[in-house]
């Protein structure tokens, strides 16, 4: 039997304002996201977005994380593009290696039922 266990994330950003000092330059936020520049741009992972309660609302992976977790936010082709107001934290684990970031996106999906993942479901 294989043993997985879902990762711990490496980064979690959630919504915040921002409160600038001096002349600190202003950040546009995205649906309340200030932090998008904490996410490496070279990196791979998978990402899961939560609401407000902590309860699972989509995982997704990238070859490069920051490009695909904003294209979520601005897309209008994204699965979760009429639940955008709902995410309220972000959390990404880095995965290099692409075999392992299907098998952990899979294994998340199903293990915690995330609410708006329509492919890979095998829990309904």
């Amino acid at each position: 039997m294989i043993n997985i266990t879902i990762p711990t994330a490496d980064l979690t950003i959630k919504q915040r304002k921002q409160i600038a000092e001096g002349d600190e330059p202003i950040i546009p936020d995205i649906y309340g996201f200030i932090d998008f520049h904490l996410i490496p741009r070279d990196k791979g992972g998978i990402f899961t977005f939560f609401n407000n309660e902590g309860q699972l609302l989509f995982v997704g992976k990238a070859r490069k994380l920051r490009q695909r977790i904003k294209k979520h936010f601005e897309d209008s082709v994204s699965p979760i593009k009429l639940h955008r107001n709902e995410v309220s934290r972000i959390e990404i684990c880095y995965v290099e290696d692409p075999m392992e970031r299907e098998i952990y996106e899979t294994f998340i999906i199903n293990e915690l039922q995330a609410k708006y993942n329509i492919e890979k479901v095998f829990f309904k």
